[in-house]
């Protein structure tokens, strides 16, 4: 399974934004600066982040953004089933799509479709705030006090 990198930086921004101390904002040109990802692409991002109810954001020139909730309830499983919205690992997972002649005899599409929830059924054990356990080493790395 390849995540987009879209998804990946989703997460990044999540990590970044729940290390910051006291509720302090993170600003799309630190989190760019951090992992060397355009703010145009950190931006959508983060809007989607928004959208999905798991980052603040606060305009004006103080603005940034926050975590909308605390990093135990941020679900990883969730948050990638959302950041991802379209599973399609083969061709024949889509229907309107699928040009596959052996499909309808093919058993490749259940084993990929067990794998896949054995996946997410992982990543759904998972919080963000187990993401951040080490994080005077992650802050270290992302260059925060």
């Amino acid at each position: 399974m390849n995540l987009k990198k879209y998804t990946d930086y989703g997460i990044r921004v999540l990590i970044y934004t729940g290390m910051k101390p006291n509720n302090e904002l993170a600003s799309i040109k630190e989190i760019s600066e951090t992992f060397t990802i355009s703010k145009h692409h950190l931006g959508k991002i983060v809007y989607e982040l928004s959208k999905l109810g798991l980052v603040d954001t606060v305009r004006g020139r103080n603005g940034g953004i926050q975590l909308a909730v605390p990093p135990e309830e941020i679900n990883i499983g969730h948050t990638v089933r959302n950041l991802e919205n379209d599973a399609v690992v083969v061709e024949c997972f889509d229907k309107g799509t699928n040009q596959c002649v052996i499909s309808p005899a093919c058993n490749l599409k259940h084993v990929f479709s067990e794998a896949l929830n054995a996946f997410f059924q992982v990543l759904d054990q998972y919080t963000l705030k187990d993401m951040i356990v080490n994080d005077k080493r992650l802050r270290e790395l992302m260059g925060m006090r």
